[in-house]
């Protein structure tokens, strides 16, 4: 599986943006794609996740109510949609695929996008 993240960009807080990842390679109903971010300076972390199969939706506490993740099977693409957006929220928002089920930790990932930069100024 490959992954092609693309969205980020430059935001005012309070603003939006829409991150989006394309798979490529097969996507089962057991897979779970999710976004992990890092904030400069600071470790990866969990931000959201998706059920292929399912749909359930799962969120760090921070970003609750704020940020939506969502999929387009047809696409085999996953969205983040991230409003009300805080200066807490620049990292680099990572793409990621867990073919086996969910996990809140990167090291069960194993297929990572490359990576893009949201930055939400003050």
């Amino acid at each position: 599986v490959q992954l092609q993240a693309s969205g980020g960009g430059l935001v005012q807080a309070g603003g939006s943006l829409r991150l989006s990842c394309a798979a490529s390679g097969r996507i089962y109903s057991s897979t779970v794609m999710a976004w992990f971010r890092q904030p400069p300076g600071k470790e990866r972390e969990f931000a959201a996740a998706i059920r292929w199969g399912s749909g359930n939706r799962y969120y760090r506490d921070s970003v609750k109510g704020r940020f939506t993740i969502s999929k387009d099977s047809a696409k085999n693409t996953v969205y983040l949609q991230m409003d009300s957006l805080k200066p807490e929220d620049t990292a680099i928002y990572y793409c990621a695929v867990e073919r086996n089920g969910l996990s809140y930790r990167e090291v069960d990932y194993d297929y990572w996008g490359q990576g893009t930069l949201v930055t939400v100024s003050s």
